[in-house]
C-alpha cells in the first residue's frame, strides 16, 4: 500500500512523522538536520494528502514503503546525533533493537514506559512551534493543546434529540455535539451513551450553515486518556505515532492490523503496545474491520464500529462514520456458555479470527497481569450487554462450509441481521437499497441479486437450488449505488487532493455489463467534503406495475408468521413502532470482496470472503429517522450516463503528478 503526505509548505520531517514510528524516539534530531524548506511558496492552508489503496486490490506495499522510509530516517538520525539514540535493556534476552511495527525484526519486550524516550512535553511544544509557523491564527485561538486535529476551525453547537430508552437503534443524542474547534468541546469529554450512538465524525472543511448534527472527534472516544487500563483497536490503516499520542503510554493496547504478505503474526511494535495480525489467504484480501474496544479502570467497557481508519485525514479532512456504545460491568460474572450466539459471544469469535488470543497472552506475560479481561470468552461473562440493541455484521476471510459457519460472514449474516432485527421485508414490498461507500467493485447480475437475497432478509436456500444459468440472466434488483462522480470530487473543499480514498477504475465502469444505470452521485449532507461511510440504507416500498428489476423472493410455506411488518401496540392498542426498513454502517464496501460470494447448494452451502469487514445493523422505524442516519443528500441524483462518469483516481492529472 501507498500512503503519501505531500505538500510543498511541509518540512522534511514533518512529512515523515505521520509515518515513521521511531524517528521521534530515536533523534529529536532530525528536525535540526533537516530544515525546513523555504516559505515563500507556501500556501496559507497547506493540505495534507494521503493516498490509500483501494481495499479490494490485492497487492499491498504498505510495509515495503514503510520500511524504506523509516530506515532512511534512522541512519540521518545516527549519523547526525549518535549521542541522542538509546539502547534499551529489556528484561527478556531478546535483541534490544527497536523495530517499527512493518518491518520484520526482532521484537522488543518493554514493560516499563520510563524505557522509552517519548517525551510529550517536548513533542506538544514542536507541535506547537509547527502549528504558529502554519496554522498562527489557529494557535491564538486556542486556550489549550490539543494532541489531535490541530488544523480545525470552529462553529456552534447545535443539540439533536434522540430517541427514548427503549428504542431499537443508535441514538443520536441530547448532549452539544463535540466542535471542529480548537477550543474544548461543550460536550463533556467522558460523555456516556448507555443506549447507543451513531454520529458523524468532525471535518474542518463542513460548511458552517449545514453543520448542525452531532459529531464525534476522536478525543471524545478516547476519553478520560488516563482512565483507559487497556484497549484492542483495528483499522486498515494506522499512524502509530498520531495514534500513540491519544493513551497514557503506560496502556496496554493490542492494535489489529494486516501484514503485507498476509501472514499471522505478532510483534511488539511500541512499548506495552502489541501489533497483531489475522492469516489471509494467498496473501489476497484485507484487514479492513475498525472497531475499538476501550476498557476503562472503573468497570466501564466502551465499543466502538466505525468507518474510519487511525489516520488524522479520517478524523477532520474527509467523513466517517462512527457507532459507540458503553457497556456497564455485571455485577458478578456469568459461566461461560460455549454455544451462545449473542453480541459479545460474536465479538469473541470475531477477536479470534484476528489473532488476538494470543496476544492476549503475550500482554500478560510481559507483566500486564492485571487487564480486566485474562481470555476473550471473559467479554461476555464480565459486562452485561442488554442494553445493545443493534446487531453485528462481520466478514471473516476464509472459506466457510455449512449453514452454521455461513451464517457468521458476510452477506449471509447480514440476513441473519435483517431478520433478528425484525426487519424482513414484507410480504407485498420490495426493498429498495442506496449503497454508500469508497470502492467500486467488479459487479454481476448474479452477484448483485445474491446481495439483494441476504439483504430481503431471505434465506439463501432457494436461490442457491436455482439453475446458475436463470441466476446469471436476472435483471439488476432497485439497488442505488451511491460514488462521487468526477466533477463532484473536483469541486469539493479538497478537490483532487482529497479523492486519495476513493476507487473505481476505467476498466469497471467500461465493462460491457457494468450496471451504469444503477450509479448514483454522493454528496454529504454536511457539504462539499468527502464522505468515507461506508452505509446501506434499506427501504420498503408497495410493489406494483411500475417495479422493475425485482429479485427472486421465497415463497416456502415454511416461512415464519412475522414475515409481516413488526408493529407494537400501546396500551391503548395504537401502532407504536412500524419498521420500514434497516441500516448498516461499518467498513464493508459495496463488493464482492467484502461481502463475498456463495456457491454449492442449499443443503451445503460455501461462502468465500476475501476480506475481514465489521458493521452494525438496526431497524429504522421513521422517515425521520431514515434521514437523521443517512449522511448524504437524499435522494441522490442519478448519473446522466454520457455526461457523468465517477471519479477515477488512476486519471487524475493531481495524483499523475505526484
Amino acid at each position: 500500500m501507498t500512503k503519501k503526505l505531500q505538500g510543498s509548505s511541509l518540512s522534511w520531517q514533518e512529512t515523515c512523522t505521520s509515518f515513521m514510528l521511531f524517528s521521534r524516539a530515536l533523534a529529536l534530531s532530525v528536525r535540526e538536520a533537516y530544515k525546513p524548506s523555504k516559505t515563500s511558496d507556501r500556501k496559507p492552508e497547506p493540505k495534507e494528502i494521503i493516498e490509500i489503496p483501494s481495499s479490494d486490490e490485492e497487492d499491498n506495499n504498505e510495509d515495503v514503503q514503510l520500511q524504506s522510509d523509516v530506515q532512511r530516517a534512522i541512519e540521518a538520525s545516527k549519523a547526525q546525533s549518535a549521542s541522542s539514540s538509546r539502547t534499551y535493556s529489556p528484561q527478556d534476552s531478546i535483541s534490544p533493537t527497536i523495530s517499527p511495527p512493518a518491518i520484520s525484526a526482532p521484537s522488543m519486550l518493554v514493560r516499563s514506559s520510563n524505557a522509552f524516550p517519548f517525551d510529550r512535553a517536548q513533542l506538544e511544544r514542536e507541535r506547537l512551534e509547527r502549528q504558529k509557523r502554519l496554522r498562527p491564527d489557529l494557535v491564538e485561538a486556542q486556550s489549550k493543546p490539543q494532541l489531535d486535529n490541530e488544523d480545525e476551525e470552529t462553529d456552534e453547537n447545535v443539540n439533536m434529540n434522540g430517541r427514548s430508552a427503549k428504542s431499537t437503534r443508535p441514538t443520536t443524542g441530547k448532549a452539544p455535539r463535540a466542535t471542529t474547534s480548537g477550543t474544548q468541546s461543550k460536550e463533556p469529554a467522558d460523555a456516556y451513551f448507555w443506549n447507543g450512538e451513531l454520529r458523524q465524525t468532525a471535518n474542518k472543511y463542513v460548511e458552517p450553515s449545514k453543520d448542525t448534527r452531532p459529531l464525534f472527534r476522536l478525543t471524545d472516544i478516547l476519553a478520560p486518556r488516563d482512565e483507559i487500563s487497556f484497549a484492542i483497536i483495528s483499522a486498515y490503516c494506522v499512524d502509530f505515532p498520531w495514534m500513540y499520542s491519544f493513551f497514557n503510554p503506560s496502556t496496554p493496547v493490542i492494535i489489529v492490523a494486516q501484514d503485507s504478505q498476509g501472514n499471522e503474526t505478532m510483534k511488539e511494535v511500541l512499548p506495552n503496545w502489541i501489533k497483531t495480525t489475522p492469516f489471509l489467504r494467498g496473501g489476497r484480501g484485507c484487514m479492513h474491520m475498525k472497531f475499538m474496544l476501550i476498557f476503562y479502570k472503573t468497570g466501564r467497557l466502551r465499543v466502538v464500529v466505525s468507518t474510519a481508519n487511525l489516520l488524522p485525514i479520517d478524523w477532520r479532512d474527509i467523513e466517517n462514520s462512527v457507532w459507540v456504545q458503553d457497556v456497564p460491568l455485571r455485577p458478578r460474572p456469568i459461566p461461560h456458555e460455549s454455544k451462545a450466539n449473542d453480541f459479545p459471544a460474536a465479538w469473541t469469535r470475531i477477536l479470534h479470527s484476528l489473532n488476538v488470543a494470543p496476544a492476549l497472552i503475550t500482554m500478560v506475560k510481559n507483566g500486564h497481569t492485571d487487564l480486566p479481561i485474562s481470555r476473550l470468552e471473559d467479554l461476555r461473562r464480565k459486562w452485561d450487554f442488554s442494553k445493545v440493541k443493534i446487531h453485528l455484521v462481520p466478514s471473516l476471510a476464509g472459506k466457510h462450509e455449512g449453514w452454521p459457519k455461513v451464517l457468521q460472514s458476510g452477506h449471509v449474516a447480514l440476513m441473519k441481521a435483517v431478520r433478528d432485527s425484525g426487519a424482513r421485508t414484507p410480504k407485498g414490498k420490495e426493498l429498495v437499497l442506496e449503497c454508500q461507500g469508497s470502492s467500486i467493485g467488479t459487479y454481476s447480475t448474479q452477484w448483485v441479486n445474491e446481495f439483494y437475497c441476504s439483504a430481503r432478509g431471505d434465506s439463501a436456500e432457494e436461490w442457491l437450488d436455482q439453475p446458475k444459468s436463470r441466476r446469471t440472466k436476472l435483471p439488476y434488483p432497485p439497488i442505488k449505488i451511491l460514488f462521487p462522480s468526477d466533477k463532484t470530487v473536483k469541486e469539493s473543499a479538497l478537490g483532487e487532493q482529497g479523492g486519495g480514498t476513493m476507487f473505481c477504475r476505467r476498466s469497471q465502469w467500461e465493462g460491457a455489463k457494468f450496471p451504469r444505470t444503477l450509479f448514483h452521485d454522493s454528496r454529504s449532507k454536511s457539504g462539499g467534503v468527502l464522505m468515507h461511510s461506508k452505509m446501506i440504507i434499506a427501504t420498503f416500498r408497495d410493489t406494483g406495475p411500475s417495479s422493475k428489476g425485482k429479485a427472486p423472493q421465497s415463497d416456502s410455506e415454511t416461512e415464519p408468521e412475522s414475515d409481516d411488518e413488526v408493529v407494537e401496540v400501546d396500551a391503548q392498542g395504537r401502532e407504536e413502532d412500524k419498521v420500514i426498513g434497516w441500516a448498516y454502517v461499518g467498513s464493508h464496501n459495496f463488493t464482492p470482496s467484502a461481502w463475498g460470494t456463495l456457491s454449492g447448494s442449499g443443503f451445503n452451502p460455501i461462502l468465500n470472503n476475501t476480506n475481514f469487514e465489521l458493521g452494525i445493523v438496526f431497524p429504522l422505524r421513521s422517515a425521520e429517522e431514515l434521514e437523521r442516519v443517512a449522511c448524504w443528500e437524499r435522494p441522490p441524483r442519478k448519473y446522466v450516463l454520457g455526461k457523468d462518469e465517477p471519479w477515477m483516481q488512476s486519471e487524475s492529472a493531481y495524483f499523475a503528478e505526484e
